[in-house]
């Protein structure tokens, strides 16, 4: 029988800060603001014959590489059935409803989300994780699930299993 276990990472430097407003409807959304978001990750496989999974550097370096990549952004959400998203030399031009907003190409991202929630940004998070196939199989990884929070007591998560994929 393999012994599997899961490892918690939440690290002091898994965060980011982001600018972003939610849309909760075709014409209804907050107004823009930021939080300092926290990741925590979730991910079970097998304890080797020395005791333990893996390295957990590897892991903690990724995911810190990934929240250093969107740290310090306005986000904006590609995806979003409520937003036009379109390019005015060095602006992004957003329209939403009867606004127009203008926000500098060098201080957004768009991601492939569709809104700028916790709930995306595990997704987004997890989908960037997963495109890692090597530390997947080489670590024999049957689970991942990363959480972000906005703040205390409040998070939103994103789960992958090994068995579904």
């Amino acid at each position: 029988m393999t012994e599997l276990t899961t490892i918690e990472i939440s690290k002091e430097n898994l965060k980011f800060s982001a600018a972003h407003f939610t849309i909760f409807s075709a014409t209804d959304r907050e107004r823009l603001h930021g939080h300092n978001f926290v990741v925590h990750l979730s991910l079970t496989a097998p304890v080797g014959p020395n005791g333990m999974c893996f390295s957990y550097v590897e892991i903690k370096d990724r995911m810190r590489r990934l929240c250093h990549d969107l740290d310090e952004y306005m986000i904006l959400p590609a995806e979003s059935p409520h937003l036009e998203i379109s390019e005015e030399g060095n602006s992004y031009v957003v329209e939403f409803a009867d606004e127009r907003m203008l926000f500098l190409k060098s201080d957004c991202l768009v991601l492939p989300i569709r809104n700028t929630t916790v709930e995306e940004y595990s997704r987004y998070l997890l989908t960037e994780l997963c495109r890692d196939r090597a530390f997947i199989d080489d670590n024999d990884v049957r689970s991942l699930v990363v959480k972000v929070s906005s703040g205390p007591g409040q998070w939103g998560s994103a789960s992958w299993d090994n068995a579904a994929a």
